[in-house]
């Protein structure tokens, strides 16, 4: 059974359809990403998957359960998170605050920014693990605001991961990044735990090789191809709306 199952993924804002008829599916533990030109229906899609949108016809099941018509925090509490193209963080919080945020998200607790999180100690061990795990320890105490815009996507990330989902979709995760900060966006996805299942938006081809098992490139809202990096990579219908030539000796 498939982790995410999408089927005949319909959008339409008036009589715009933003995403045409799409079909999807990822496994358990596959890092997929999603590419396509500005306006393809990419971010639409992922809004839908994680319940910011509601379609106008399909379905979205995950573990097989239609989740199509459930809220955010439904989806949360099944095993979705998510990551935004703009950061959602509380600029005003700490890093410790944000990250546990994303562990009350997932098992459902009280959104008590008051309460010590040392008065819930396994929502304080998670967030203190889940920092550990980003290299982010050391930057618990720091309010968010004060941080590099780097490294304040790299606490988004940890958020999205502190509920340990089963499926995390990412929006154009090193959008405004430096190289280096990229690279390092890089490492942290590639060692993201393999029981998880990954849903990426990306626009840098770099970093689209460097993570994907699999690649789905939309068009005009409709799946044009789909499959393994090479394959997508040497489509001759990717290469003239998208990719353009790729060297064939290009490292992946």
């Amino acid at each position: 059974m498939s982790l995410l199952r999408i089927e005949h993924l319909d959008k339409a804002f008036g009589r715009l359809l933003v995403t045409r008829d799409i079909n999807l599916d990822i496994a358990a533990g596959e890092r997929h990403v999603i590419i396509g030109p500005n306006g393809a229906g990419k971010t639409t899609l992922l809004n839908q998957i994680g319940g910011q949108l509601t379609p106008n016809s399909g379905r979205i099941l995950i573990d097989g359960v239609d989740v199509t018509r459930l809220a955010p925090e439904q989806r949360a509490r099944a095993g979705l998170a998510r990551t935004f193209q703009k950061n959602t963080l509380f600029q005003r919080l700490s890093v410790f605050e944000n990250v546990r945020l994303g562990v009350q998200a997932r098992i459902g607790g009280t959104f008590d920014l008051f309460t010590a999180a040392r008065g819930k100690p396994d929502i304080e061990a998670r967030t203190l693990a889940t920092l550990e795990q980003m290299g982010l320890q050391k930057l618990g105490d720091e309010i968010l605001a004060n941080l590099s815009y780097g490294d304040q996507r790299q606490v988004e990330v940890a958020a999205a991961l502190a509920g340990d989902p089963r499926l995390l979709l990412l929006d154009e995760p090193t959008s405004g990044l430096s190289p280096v900060e990229t690279r390092r966006m890089i490492e942290i996805i590639k060692s993201l735990p393999r029981h998880m299942g990954l849903l990426v938006i990306e626009h840098d081809m770099e970093v689209v090789f460097s993570i994907a098992d699999r690649i789905t490139v939309l068009y005009y809202g409709a799946v044009l191809a789909s499959g393994k990096p090479d394959d997508v990579a040497n489509d001759p219908r990717v290469r003239e709306v998208y990719l353009g030539a790729r060297p064939s000796n290009a490292e992946h």
